[in-house]
């Protein structure tokens, strides 16, 4: 697909406007659908988002960030707390917020090994280094959940 030429396709088709610069894939983008550069005019947007949701949710993020992009260019109320932008958004039936790529957070799960306690952490802990807070016995990496 050619981003650039949908991204002028859905401008004219659900806003009746013209859009005048390019769109770009970014891979690099994680929680957001798409972005609006004001600077130079650009819209990035998060391949992922199109390969997980398909092109139905995919144009309503597409309509999203056209809805910054003419708000701007027209001397409005562009941000996502003004007025203009959320009535805009309405209308064309963007998304006011991107849908979440990951299911859950992902935690690790120590056992200690002295009272059996179950920690839950996000990092990764020095097992050489850190005990239980309770009892101050070892810790171990477990398979439990």
């Amino acid at each position: 697909m050619n981003l650039t030429n949908y991204v002028k396709q859905v401008s004219v088709e659900d806003f009746g406007w013209e859009f005048r610069h390019q769109a770009y894939w970014n891979k690099r983008l994680r929680t957001t659908g798409g972005r609006f550069f004001p600077k130079d005019g650009h819209l990035d947007f998060n391949p992922k988002i199109y390969e997980t949701f398909g092109l139905e949710i995919f144009r309503k993020i597409v309509r999203h960030e056209l809805a910054h992009y003419h708000l701007y260019y027209q001397g409005k109320g562009y941000r996502h707390g003004d007025r203009d932008f959320k009535e805009l958004l309405k209308q064309v039936d963007g998304l006011r917020y991107a849908p979440s790529l990951s299911n859950s957070q992902s935690f690790l799960v120590y056992e200690c090994l002295s009272c059996g306690a179950l920690i839950r952490r996000r990092r990764r802990v020095n097992l050489q280094k850190y005990r239980c807070g309770r009892c101050m016995g070892k810790l171990r990496l477990s398979e439990k959940a």
